[in-house]
């Protein structure tokens, strides 16, 4: 695909663009979720509120959402992927005994394993697209081949991610903090691109006589936007600052948005979801759409196996358990349709926060390993059954 970039064609029609309708609660129904959930844990467990425990959550939420972002583009198309969670204590693993065990050192067993997740995934999405195999069947096959793999990488051994105890680039991953005085910097760079971002879509939309979001909407919902940023960096900077893994989750946020929205590819992963005969009778090259989300999902994949290994400081058997069901009910819970051809960033990150939540104020409160297993079989039956409400309903 030589060009990802789209232009689309000015309309001629001499109408002025139209204006969505203002908002209602159903646009911020995931913000108000997640207050309810923060205050329920607030008042059972004080500590969930502590600069300490809002840090970490945030390097927890970097994983599971990293991993979100990567599934959206899967899901996108139509298609879904179980092998995410087995992929990630494979592909953490491998770097960590590349480094421990070999002496490698970090940047290098990372590119290695970045490179043979690509691969890997790749090839799985050729090999759904050319033999016409169900995604389910592959990527369980995968869950269970490289659970085994993961296994004998690391010899169903602990494998630190570091050798004596020494910090490298893999460690710092969920260890490293950027300065307060940095952070505000970072935040008020971010909103400001922000703002910029939103300005231009509203004029490139009315130039093309595309509807345009109702003032009122984008004022609240940057306004929404800039005072969670805020809140993020004063209670950050009360405890180290912005973790690193909160960065890299940024960035990779900010790709897939700019992929999505605004190149070709993008187009395509919507087009193709929504309806594929369609999609290919217009001439979009499904095959290799289906394969490039595969692509990039190994991308994902092996950044989420670097932050989950990283913050348990080793890859052990149970590294990346469950995560694929995480990050599916990530991208439900944030509006993504398992049919395909319908879901947003933004409602991945918010859906993602859930989660991560959940899963923070339940270990805080000491909940049993088996209740969080219902919890989160629960919350993934939930968001189902919202997917298919909400389809429904359109």
């Amino acid at each position: 695909m030589a060009s990802l970039s789209v232009t689309p064609e000015k309309n001629t029609s001499a109408a002025p663009p139209a204006e969505e309708k203002a908002f209602s609660p159903h646009d911020f129904s995931m913000v108000f979720a997640l207050i309810a959930i923060w205050l329920f844990f607030a008042f059972s467990s004080p500590n969930f509120v502590s600069a300490r425990n809002l840090s970490n959550l945030a390097v927890e939420l970097s994983i599971t959402a990293v991993l979100a972002l990567g599934m959206l583009l899967i899901i996108l198309t139509g298609h879904i992927d179980l092998s995410v969670g087995s992929g990630v204590g494979l592909l953490g693993g491998l770097a960590a005994v590349l480094i421990f065990e070999h002496g490698w050192n970090a940047p290098l067993a990372m590119l290695v394993a970045l490179l043979a997740a690509i691969l890997i995934w790749a090839a799985m999405g050729t090999l759904i697209m050319t033999q016409r195999i169900p995604a389910f069947i592959i990527t369980l096959a995968g869950l269970m081949v490289f659970k085994g793999l993961h296994w004998q990488v690391i010899h169903n051994a602990t494998i630190p991610v570091s050798v004596g105890g020494a910090e490298n680039l893999y460690s710092l991953l969920t260890t490293w903090y950027l300065p307060p005085l940095w952070s505000w910097v970072l935040a008020g760079a971010t909103f400001a691109v922000m703002v910029y971002a939103q300005w231009r879509e509203r004029k490139r939309r009315a130039a093309l006589n595309f509807p345009v979001p109702a003032k009122d909407l984008a004022f609240s919902r940057l306004f929404i936007t800039g005072q969670i940023i805020l809140l993020f960096v004063l209670i950050c900077n009360q405890f180290r600052g912005i973790p690193l893994s909160a960065i890299i989750l940024a960035a990779s946020a900010v790709f897939v948005w700019a992929l999505t929205q605004y190149t070709r590819l993008g187009r395509y992963f919507y087009a193709v979801g929504g309806n594929e005969e369609a999609a290919h009778i217009s001439g979009v090259p499904v095959t290799k759409v289906v394969i490039w989300a595969f692509a990039i999902m190994g991308v994902f994949v092996a950044l989420g196996g670097f932050l989950q290994t990283a913050y348990a400081g080793a890859s052990t058997t149970t590294t990346g358990q469950l995560l694929e069901l995480d990050a599916i009910a990530a991208c439900v819970i944030g509006g993504a349709s398992l049919k395909g051809g319908r879901g947003t960033v933004a409602g991945v990150l918010f859906g993602a926060l859930i989660m991560a939540s959940l899963m923070n104020g339940m270990t805080l409160m000491a909940v049993s390993p088996e209740v969080k297993y219902i919890a989160r079989g629960l919350v993934l039956a939930l968001a189902v059954w919202l997917d298919a409400r909400l389809g429904n309903a359109r």
